[in-house]
């Protein structure tokens, strides 16, 4: 970083006195500089907070703040053995709370952590198939896949990975998650310094822009959720519905729409129910009777997979379908009889 600052007027001083001392030059922008001063002065309390934080499933921004303290890094305002150690027992420490709760509370911790996702429909589904296809090392990949890395802790719990097993491979993805960032922040150094004396002169603009950035993303997490729940906008039956057409000898059609996994963590099911997968559903509509009721139900929030599968069923023909309003927890609720086990597959149907 020495021979980056050599036209400064700050350029023989140490990297720590060096970024305090360009900070001084610009006026008019004590917030900006306040911020970035605190970065470097507490720079591993705050890696390891806003990290521990990412990680329980606080929507703070860790990956960028590790980019940037690896940059500060390069030039000694930071140290970097100590950054990545920070970084990876948050991340173990973060995800432990997940991979506790998905021990004692299965399914329903996986249910809460579904409705707060971008894509409710699919981020259990690919947490199990990660989990259940690699394993431990599934958890360091879920660290780079948007939507599953929060759930991929609880699913390791709730299928029944080992604490050992679990820490050791979590502890190898943060490592790996936390030397991603901060290399590119030591690759990028010299850009992420000019980006802060950018900031430092802009002080008010760039607090404006901030703002701005953080809003737009909010934004676009809300319309995409938005779009989403439009998708899956179409008539349920209510829970009162089916009740009546079982009562009156109607013998609907009752498909849980649950991955395989999925029905294996939560073994309750609607007696008389067939267990067929999401992605195989639009393959059995040619057997499906077109004189029935066919109700879908999973555990999704918003019927994410019920309706996707009934949209699929609609699409082939079969215009008797509906997805189960509250899915298989709020059959339960109203007093629904429900059977253990695993439901048999909709082959055998």
């Amino acid at each position: 970083m020495g021979a980056q600052l050599s036209g400064w007027p700050c350029a023989g001083a140490q990297a720590r006195a060096v970024l305090e001392c360009r900070l001084s030059l610009s006026s008019g922008t004590h917030r900006v500089q306040d911020l970035i001063a605190l970065v470097v002065q507490h720079g591993l309390i705050i890696v390891f907070a806003t990290t521990l934080a990412a990680r329980i499933g606080v929507p703070v921004p860790a990956a960028p703040l590790l980019v940037v303290a690896g940059g500060l890094a390069v030039g000694g305002a930071l140290s970097l053995p100590a950054l990545l150690a920070v970084a990876v027992v948050a991340n173990v420490l973060g995800d432990a709370v997940w991979f506790a709760a998905g021990r004692r509370y299965g399914h329903r911790v996986l249910g809460l952590l579904c409705r707060i996702s971008l894509s409710p429909d699919s981020c259990v589904r690919q947490s199990e198939a990660l989990i259940l296809r690699w394993g431990g090392s599934s958890l360091v990949a879920a660290k780079f896949v948007p939507g599953v890395s929060v759930v991929a802790a609880p699913m390791a719990g709730a299928v029944g990975m080992s604490v050992a097993r679990f820490v050791g491979y979590d502890a190898l993805g943060g490592a790996v998650w936390s030397l991603v960032f901060l290399g590119l922040g030591a690759v990028f150094s010299l850009q992420i310094q000019e980006l802060l004396d950018a900031l430092a002169r802009a002080g008010a603009a760039a607090t404006g822009l901030l703002v701005l950035g953080i809003a737009g993303f909010v934004l676009w997490r809300y319309l995409r959720r938005r779009r989403f729940r439009d998708a899956a906008a179409m008539p349920r039956i209510t829970q009162a519905e089916l009740h009546a057409l079982i009562d009156e000898g109607a013998a609907p059609v009752i498909l849980d729409v649950r991955s395989s996994a999925a029905a294996g963590l939560d073994v309750r099911h609607i007696p008389g129910a067939r267990l067929v997968e999401l992605s195989e559903v639009a393959d059995h509509a040619p057997r499906l009777p077109r004189d029935r009721e066919i109700v879908l139900y999973c555990n999704c929030p918003n019927e994410a997979s019920a309706a996707t599968a009934a949209q699929a069923l609609r699409a082939a023909g079969l215009q008797r379908v509906r997805p189960l309003a509250g899915g298989l927890d709020g059959w339960a609720a109203t007093g629904g009889a429900v059977a253990e086990g695993r439901p048999p597959p909709l082959s055998g149907l």
